[in-house]
Order: structure tokens, then C-alpha cells, then sequence
């Protein structure tokens, strides 16, 4: 399979110019969101894995850099090992707090794909702090409500990747920008009929996406039911974005033998 992923489009923006520090981030964000399936020694017994580990040379008088490896496709783990290899399938996120302080790097894809990169261990701890901390409780009073006019186009871009997430647990979201009593102003991202306990969830996804789209505006993520008044003012000005319906799997109906052209009935003699 040579299809392109999301993490070589992400990788690719990167490398075209490594002065961009907005395609940077996008790259760690999705690096982040992937499910990455990580290279083992053996197969994982309960919780407990053992990464393989490889050491790289480093300079002169300098310890070997060390990593573990992953890859964003079963089939490109299978490349690189030159067949089945004992693996366990994490988000990025997760493989990064993991790892955090212990001196690993990250081998991305190591010559499996375009997206072939090594991650230095100074930067997974970068990766696993900037995911750590958990979004915070605030209050103010709002006093006005108005228009999001003039965001940038990557922070409507990775807003709308997150809500993604979001599928099945929100009904839709709607980001408007807010002034507040004592004078400050910030956006507002609106969430409209969430299912009970996601509201951690979805406040952290949104934070993700303001701080990887380099956004400069303070974000708060509020939640309402379907039909309170202070949500339809947030919808009369806001800019609604729309949340995926998870389509139920089709239930096949049941045939009887012999019916379906394409599978005769066994008979047994």
C-alpha cells in the first residue's frame, strides 16, 4: 500500500519550510492524533511493554541517542521489520506522556515512508507537556456577543479537525466571540446537546487546537442544552460548525439459503 496519510501531508508541509512554525505544530498535532503502532520486543503481557529500543551514534564525548519506533501503518511496521513483529496500536499522545523524561526519542516511520523522521527525546517531552496540562474552570460574565470575523483560517482549520471528535456526543458547536465584564475579549466555542461526562473531553480537544494553530486568542468552551436561550444568542451571530453523525452499521437481513445468487447452498451428500 503506498497511499499517502494524513501524517506524510502534515510531515511534507513541515519539511517544505522549516521556518513555518504553524505547519510545524500541525505536524506534532497530528503526529498526536494518530494511532501509531509501536515496534515491541515481545508480545505486550497486560499493560506492561517493552519498546524496542535503538541506539543511534552521536557526536564525540556524547552518549548514543536512543529511540523506540512507530509507524502510522501496520503494513510499514511490517516493511521495516521485513515481516509480523509483536507491536501494540496507541494514540501518539498516549506514546508520547509514555515516554516523557526517560531520554527516548521518537523513529517515525523509519524508512517505511516520506514521513521517515526521528524525534529527539527533548522534543517528545515538548510534545507530552504541551498535551499535559488540563484545560481550566473559569468564570466571567459575558456582556457581549459577536461575529468571529477575522480568525485566522488555521485556527477555523483545526478547530473543525477536533470537532471531528466529537462525533456522537455533540450535536454541533458554534464559535462566537465574546466580550467579558471586566473588559477582556476572547472566542467562545459553544457546544449544543453534549452527552453526559465529555465535557472534559471536548475542552481539551478544542485547547489542542488553539495551541497547535499557534493562535494568539483565548479560547473557552461552554455547553449547552438544545433550546436554552443564551444558545440561541450565541447561534443568531456565532459560526456554526457542524458535527459528523456516526452512521450505524447496516444489520444484514437474514436469507434464506439458496436465495442469493452468489452464495449457493451447501449440500452435503
Amino acid at each position: 500500500m503506498n497511499e499517502e496519510t494524513r501524517l506524510d501531508q502534515a510531515h511534507a508541509a513541515m519539511q517544505a519550510d522549516l521556518n513555518d512554525d504553524a505547519a510545524r505544530l500541525a505536524f506534532y498535532e497530528r503526529l498526536a492524533d494518530t494511532e501509531l503502532f509501536l515496534l515491541l520486543k515481545v508480545e505486550p503481557k497486560g499493560e506492561h511493554l517493552d519498546p524496542e529500543v535503538v541506539e543511534l551514534e552521536a557526536g564525540e564525548d556524547e552518549a548514543p541517542d536512543t529511540y523506540i519506533l512507530v509507524f502510522d501503518r501496520e503494513d510499514r511496521l511490517a516493511a521495516f521489520t521485513d515481516g509480523p513483529a509483536p507491536y501494540a496500536a496507541l494514540p501518539g499522545r498516549v506514546i508520547a506522556a509514555m515516554v516523557a523524561g526517560s531520554g527516548l526519542g521518537l523513529g517515525v516511520n523509519l524508512g517505511a515512508a516520506p514521513s521517515s523522521i526521528l524525534i529527539p527525546a527533548a522534543a517528545v517531552d515538548w510534545l507530552a507537556q504541551t498535551l499535559g496540562p488540563e484545560p481550566e474552570e473559569v468564570e466571567g460574565q459575558v456582556t457581549a456577543l459577536e461575529a468571529p470575523i477575522g480568525i485566522a483560517d488555521r485556527v477555523l482549520v483545526a478547530l473543525s479537525d477536533k470537532i471531528v471528535t466529537a462525533a456522537g456526543i455533540a450535536q454541533y458547536a458554534t464559535l462566537v466571540r465574546a466580550v467579558y465584564d471586566d473588559g477582556s475579549r476572547g472566542l467562545v466555542l459553544a457546544f449544543a446537546g453534549t452527552n453526559e461526562g465529555s465535557e472534559a473531553a471536548l475542552a481539551r480537544a478544542a485547547q489542542e487546537a488553539m495551541t497547535f494553530s499557534d493562535a494568539d486568542e483565548r479560547l473557552d468552551v461552554a455547553f449547552f442544552s438544545p433550546g436554552d436561550p443564551a444558545l440561541a444568542r450565541i447561534d443568531a451571530v456565532g459560526f456554526k460548525l457542524d458535527i459528523p453523525t456516526p452512521t450505524a452499521p447496516e444489520t444484514p437481513e437474514p436469507k434464506a439459503p439458496g436465495s442469493d445468487p452468489d452464495k449457493p447452498p451447501i449440500i452435503k451428500w
